[in-house]
């Protein structure tokens, strides 16, 4: 029987791989270049000033470079002076752990026409010639390192300080020994880390064969790719499109598609329609003109992610219908000058920042506590306290490692942003005269914090680190970033965390953000969820926030 099954698997792939011709796509070319352009737009007056990171950094940039769409070259020159600056910042370490953080920014750079290999004085592709550490988050790591390194034909980096020097060929096999047994692939499917995850995932697969599009000269690769697209086939529903944890979305009908693009198959070709409809008419489903994408077709209003990873498989069709390299074939890239004087102002604040948000100007030079000599966050502490955002339990001590209230977490997060404390009287036990008063009214105003129950906000209450999570994305989206993360981004961003899953999931995507932004430190092992957060803790992520934000 499996000899009957991997004949079929690769008589399919036979026939998809030589490219059939095949009648113009059921979405026209008008319509899909429409879509591609309103998209375009929509996401560049969104995404403003893009940042290091996964929702409204590098895939707003590589879908605009790669697009066509009329961006002033300021734009990228300013993206870049961003990702030098971070660079800077973290002394070459993106990530002690997640390697895709490598990748993401190399194919973005790529895209723009920047070297990788010189950022800020670091070579940013070097990490990826570390195999024990690429592979450690799951399948993502060899799958984005190989696109990464692809993107512009990097040499192989070699990494004196790896355990295992990587190469290519490692990368491509660890893809080939992770296949499952039905053809498609997972996050940690085929590993020893493997447990719900032991079933085929659509954007995984799409994604694995992205990596390995280039390499169909070999002949394991072409078999596993041909056991792949027969499952994935097997797997399109008859709306075109694909389902992700039971749930039919736009991201998973994206990555097939840019994987079909990478492999040179039509999206005409007969395997890839279903009902009469095409990858691309599935996604247009999810499509709302000047709006975006939405995540699910029943999903209510656009989700970032889900129009971002939607915009680049657009871009994607749109280059094969007409004959241009394939989204990650970047020998046609664009080519970015250097900055002028247009980078942003330091302290000036990112495009979309709510207007009531100005950081305080210190106020109280050289701010110091006994107790933060050499500790970790002495820097953040002291950087707040010089601006009269937080001050110490006395004259001369900080207490970093005793617990925050919610009342006292509402004043610092208030005062950080220079809003106006101004009480309202929502809360029956936070009375007018209380000092709080006015914090926690204006920061329930402004969305940041909500009460434990309708009508008592318990100013008296511990905060754990999921619920200080919470609360600072609310903020961080007052500062103008794009904090808007769905649940497979979100997955994909703690499941490099042992204790992930004892996370609650409506913390998940500001987890997510606050991680995937470097609010909240993602070196160490454990999310710690349900931990009250500390004083020293809460000086961090704000201080991390307003540095993102270009705050300070």
């Amino acid at each position: 029987m499996k000899q009957i099954f991997r004949r079929l698997c690769l008589a399919l792939a036979a026939t998809v791989l030589l490219g059939l011709s095949a009648p113009a796509l059921a979405a026209s070319d008008s319509v899909l270049d429409a879509a591609m352009e309103d998209t375009a737009s929509y996401l560049y007056q969104l995404v403003k000033s893009p940042q290091v990171g996964s929702i409204g950094g590098e895939w707003v940039v590589l879908g605009l470079a790669r697009s066509g769409y009329s961006v002033p070259d300021e734009y990228y020159q300013n993206y870049y002076a961003v990702v030098e600056q971070t660079v800077k910042d973290c002394q070459g370490v993106l990530s002690t752990k997640k390697y895709t953080e490598y990748s993401r920014v190399i194919v973005a750079l790529s895209s723009i026409g920047k070297d990788a290999r010189d950022v800020g004085g670091y070579n940013l592709t070097q990490p990826l010639g570390d195999y024990d550490k690429t592979i450690w988050q799951g399948l993502n790591g060899p799958i984005w390192a190989l696109i990464a390194l692809d993107s512009r034909n990097y040499p192989m980096p070699q990494n004196s300080e790896a355990k295992t020097q990587a190469t290519r060929q490692m990368y491509i096999d660890r893809i080939l020994a992770c296949e499952l047994s039905d053809g498609g692939w997972s996050l940690l499917g085929g590993t020893s880390s493997a447990t719900a995850d032991s079933t085929s995932d659509p954007d995984i697969t799409g994604m694995a064969l992205q990596a390995l599009a280039k390499y169909q000269d070999q002949a394991k690769v072409k078999a596993a790719t041909a056991k792949a697209l027969a499952w994935l086939s097997a797997q399109q529903s008859s709306d075109g499109g694909f389902s992700s944890w039971s749930t039919s979305n736009v991201e998973s009908s994206a990555q097939v598609l840019v994987a079909l693009d990478e492999l040179g198959i039509s999206l005409s070709d007969s395997h890839f329609v279903k009902n009469g409809n095409t990858l691309a008419d599935n996604i247009l489903s999810y499509y709302t003109q000047g709006a975006g994408f939405r995540h699910t077709v029943g999903g209510s209003g656009a989700n970032q992610m889900a129009t971002e990873q939607a915009f680049y498989a657009l871009v994607a069709a749109q280059r094969a219908q007409n004959g241009k390299n394939s989204l990650y074939r970047m020998s046609d890239a664009i080519s970015v000058g250097e900055s002028g004087d247009s980078t942003q102002i330091a302290g000036s604040g990112l495009p979309g920042k709510n207007a009531d948000v100005s950081v305080p100007p210190v106020v109280n030079a050289g701010t110091t506590f006994a107790d933060i000599k050499s500790h970790q966050n002495q820097i953040a502490i002291e950087a707040l306290a010089s601006r009269n955002i937080l001050k110490g339990v006395t004259d001369t001590g900080f207490s970093p490692d005793a617990t925050m209230t919610r009342a006292q977490f509402a004043a610092v997060v208030v005062r950080a942003l220079g809003l106006t404390p101004k009480a309202v009287s929502q809360f029956t036990d936070v009375k007018s005269t209380d000092w709080c008063a006015g914090y926690v009214g204006t920061a329930y105003t402004y969305g940041i914090v909500n009460g434990t129950t309708t009508t008592a906000f318990t100013p008296g209450g511990t905060i754990t680190r999921q619920q200080a999570a919470v609360m600072i994305a609310r903020a961080a989206k007052l500062c103008g970033m794009q904090t808007e993360y769905d649940t497979a981004t979100s997955r994909d961003v703690l499941a490099q965390f042992g204790d992930y899953t004892k996370c609650s999931t409506w913390a998940w995507p500001s987890l997510a953000f606050c991680y995937d932004k470097r609010i909240l430190d993602s070196s160490d092992l454990n999310v710690r969820p349900g931990d009250a957060i500390l004083r020293c803790e809460v000086s961090q992520m704000v201080y991390n926030l307003l540095s993102q934000s270009n705050l300070l």
